[in-house]
């Protein structure tokens, strides 16, 4: 409700449906700012250097022109011009002229920064105002960001939208090319509500009634007739009230004006006409309300800057991701140090980073080591070791040591630009809930001005009672026509959960979703990468017939240097680790299926499933067990009934493949030397998080893997799900899926993001885990897990869980509280200043600060000693 320049939304789409507007933009799109604009252009010809040479020549001869990408693996020019010099039609001709084909420009999408638009009453004056602009396909406006998103077509300009939105009686801010920063401008413009000129007018307002009541009520013998009005007579308390409601009515009136001009039935014309009124009826039938004007007047403009303050709070969350990378870089350049913007910063540039200071880009660290605190974009707790080849992420913090670093991706392209666009876009998608509300504010409104007029009119009317009393009534329940705090309270409950949420390494991509996985009833879980690792690593080494660990390790790594499966990658970095050296491999040779056999130092020697060695006629039944020099294992000891002997084929093997294992079997021609078992182990936590799942009242958790029946067995008693499914193929996994929406109202899959994507796709919710720099996961899911953490879906869950119950106590909290007092204003039991500081200020900075708690959850810590048996 905060007025325009002072402060001020709903989020609105125009009746042109978004997402097909958004496909039909992708071969011309503009971001636009007051300044510069970007503008896109589809070029399918220009698929060679050659031809982006002469494309770029072509339009660097217009004026304004400040940039050109020529991108030819995917034939799109992309242009950032001056547009009071140039324009796209100017652009797509030079780029004809070049001799290639401009296909399909006939849109573009531009963000504009508008941080006095911040409540439902501003954003409805804004939406109509646009309305009005034949140009524009569709929009978007976002108080929660300040922000106006529009697509609109190539006759029209950016000009036209700007002029649109301050006909509303918003100015528009220098807002930049792209609509992270035109939110980030949103918030940086505006400032502070408490030393804003709004403010100040309040307090003088204030002043002028504390005058008025003291000439009333104390000094009555000064209280005289200084002056005469229309034939009535003013006291000096009346001019006195008189002048409080010019100073702080001035902004009401202003902005009534403007939703009178763009037909918004909203708080700003509701409390003019009210004003208006109790001035009007005081000339009228001689009963002085000119306290009452003064009152709504400066309780109102109190309620604006209480409301604004709150507005701003939950902007503030939203600032605080934005604010994580540095504005500033520090780069290597022919040979020299110097501090450059980040925007200035291009891939391939190495950058220097000291202890203490953030990364201010995505790269890969050339130089250096150090452990780095990712919490900011993964939600890590504990900060990660970083050495030269391994990937680092803008925002992140560099905690101890000196790193170079190349950069690998642009500033508006890295992790922490893509989360913070996903954060704000969160907000087109609407809750079920969200688009109720806004369905019944259309209704409520005209209803309760309806309801106004009739108990302003009837009773002195048809009942003869008396005029001034139920004017004030009506008066009253016109201040209770708007709808803000009941329109604001599941956006501003979204804004908290969502921000929290990937300020704490989950990224949820809208707020549909953010209802959605707080209704679901079933969990489906991916194994592979999900459940486990997803990396395989040695379990268990047992040592056979007076072999020690070191000796099978030796054979094992060299009989697996040449060979290119996973559990010898395993294998070969498990020897490594231990500080096992490789022999002499010469006559390699894989036989598919089974093994593999090479000679080693000159001996034959062979690595393999167990029936590969039954085929080469070995005794599994009676292999000696390692005894001498007390190096036998405790494994061995388990698995031998007389110490000295195993039974692999009836129990050391089935025993292995029992707990989910893969065993490997190393040996020569004549003994065998030892048995290695190879598996992808259990996160850490894995079983924590699944328990803590059903602690919050999940009915269902399911294990889908394409894995065999024995080891996905082994992994779901091991992690207590309630349920596995083996041996599945994708499309199997969708069947699953399908199948358990069927039995519950709800199911959320959980995976890679890649390989179980149309499972994925297919549940009501698809998370991606560990999706932190993957852009294909990033863009799939629903939600995205930015690190490896399971963790992190119970607390996703309870988020979830917890904003639809804010958002249920926010709707009807302040929908009863309107009720409640509207249905009280027609028998005299609420005055003017409650249902202004109750029915408007009071609910909604209830509804804000109810939604900030969201901000206050945080994923539960898992116990990281936790080892899978």
């Amino acid at each position: 409700m905060t007025p325009p320049p002072e402060g001020g939304g709903h989020d609105h789409e125009h009746d042109h449906d978004h997402d097909t507007n958004k496909q039909e933009t992708e071969n011309v799109t503009t971001a636009s700012s007051s300044h510069d604009d970007v503008a896109q252009f589809s070029v399918p010809e220009m698929d060679c250097p050659s031809c982006a040479g002469k494309v770029e020549n072509s339009v660097q001869k217009l004026d304004g022109v400040e940039t050109i990408d020529p991108q030819v693996t995917t034939g799109t020019l992309s242009v950032s011009y001056e547009g009071d010099q140039t324009s796209p039609d100017e652009i797509a001709e030079r780029v004809e002229k070049a001799g290639y084909t401009v296909e399909d420009r006939a849109e573009r999408t531009a963000s504009f920064a508008v941080p006095d638009m911040d409540c439902a009453s501003c954003a409805g004056k804004v939406e109509n105002a646009l309305d009005d602009v034949s140009g524009i396909r569709s929009y978007e406006t976002r108080p929660t960001t300040g922000e106006v998103v529009a697509t609109y077509d190539d006759a029209t300009t950016s000009s036209e939208v700007v002029a649109a939105i301050e006909g509303a009686g918003y100015d528009v801010t220098d807002s930049p090319a792209d609509e992270t920063d035109a939110a980030a401008s949103a918030t940086e413009e505006r400032e502070s509500v408490w030393r804003s000129s709004r403010a100040i007018k309040t307090w003088i307002s204030g002043g002028f009634v504390a005058l008025g009541l003291l000439f009333e009520f104390f000094l009555t013998s000064q209280n005289v007739l200084v002056a005469e009005l229309v034939g009535r007579e003013l006291l000096a308390a009346d001019i006195l009230f008189l002048v409080a409601v010019g100073v702080a009515g001035q902004i009401i009136f202003r902005n009534g004006y403007y939703s009178a001009l763009n037909r918004n039935l909203d708080i700003d014309l509701l409390m003019s006409i009210a004003i208006s009124g109790a001035i009007i009826a005081s000339l009228v039938f001689g009963e002085a309300l000119y306290f009452e004007a003064a009152t709504l007047a400066f309780l109102f403009s109190i309620a604006e800057l209480l409301e604004r303050y709150s507005m701003d709070r939950a902007r503030n969350s939203l600032q605080e991701l934005m604010d994580l990378s540095p504005d500033e870089a520090t780069v290597k350049r022919d040979g020299e140090e110097v501090t450059v913007p980040v925007d200035d910063v291009t891939v391939g540039d190495i950058v220097v980073v000291r202890p203490g200071e953030k990364i201010p880009m995505d790269g890969e660290v050339l130089d250096g080591e150090s452990a780095v605190n990712q919490a900011p974009i993964t939600g890590e707790s504990v900060p990660v070791d970083k050495t030269p080849g391994d990937e680092v992420y803008a925002g992140t913090i560099n905690e101890q040591g000196y790193l170079e670093i190349e950069v690998t991706s642009e500033a508006g392209d890295n992790t922490l630009s893509r989360i913070v666009q996903m954060v704000e876009d969160a907000q087109s998608n609407k809750t079920e809930r969200e688009q109720f509300v806004n369905r019944f504010s259309s209704y409520y409104t005209p209803i309760v001005v309806g309801f106004a007029v009739m108990v302003a009119g009837i009773p002195p009317l048809v009942l003869g009672a008396s005029w001034p009393t139920f004017i004030v009534y009506g008066l009253t329940l016109l201040v209770l026509a708007c709808p803000c705090a009941f329109v604001i309270s599941t956006p501003v409950s979204v804004v908290s959960g969502i921000t929290s949420a990937a300020k704490n390494g989950v990224l949820i991509k809208g707020g549909n979703h953010l209802e959605a996985m707080g209704a679901v009833e079933a969990i489906a879980m991916d194994k592979t990468g999900t459940i486990t690792k997803g990396e395989l690593t040695v379990t268990d080494v047992i040592p056979l017939n007076d072999k020690s660990k070191d000796d099978v390790l030796r054979c094992a790594r060299g009989l697996e240097s040449r060979s290119e499966h996973p559990i010898g990658d395993a294998i070969i970095e498990y020897a490594k680790d231990s500080d096992i050296g490789a022999p002499t491999v010469d006559d390699f040779e894989s036989i598919t299926g089974k093994g593999v056999e090479a000679s080693l130092d000159g001996e034959k020697h062979y690595a393999g499933k167990p029936g590969f060695f039954a085929d080469l006629g070995f005794d599994l039944e009676h292999v000696h067990a390692t005894t001498d020099g007390g190096v036998v294992t405790t494994k061995s000891r388990q698995m031998c009934e007389r110490n000295d002997c195993l039974d692999l084929l009836e129990g050391t093997v089935p025993d292995l493949q029992s707990e989910g294992k893969t065993v490997v079997l190393v040996g020569t021609e004549d003994e065998i030397e030892g048995v290695i078992a190879v598996a992808d182990e259990i996160r850490p936590g894995a079983k924590q998080a699944i328990q803590q799942l059903h602690d919050l009242g999940v009915e269902q958790i399911v294990m889908l893997t394409g894995d065999n029946e024995r080891t996905a067995r082994a992994i779901a008693e091991q992690v207590g799900v309630d349920e596995y499914r083996a041996e599945l193929l994708p499309d199997q996994k969708v069947s699953a899926i399908k199948e358990l929406d069927e039995q519950h109202d709800g199911v959320a899959m959980i995976g890679d993001g890649v390989n179980d994507a149309p499972a994925l796709a297919t549940a009501t919710v698809g998370i991606a885990m560990g999706a932190a720099g993957t852009d294909t996961a990033l863009e799939t899911a629903d939600i995205a897990l930015m690190s490896d953490d399971l963790s992190k879906l119970p607390y996703l869950y309870e988020l979830s869980h917890d904003a639809n119950s804010v958002i249920q106590q926010n709707i009807w909290t302040s929908l009863g509280a309107k009720a409640v007092l509207a249905l009280g204003v027609p028998f005299g039991f609420v005055p003017i200043w409650m249902a202004v500081l109750v029915g408007d200020a009071g609910m909604t900075l209830g509804v804000t600060g109810n939604a900030m708690r969201l901000s206050r959850i945080t994923p539960a810590g898992i116990d990281t000693d936790e080892v899978a048996p």
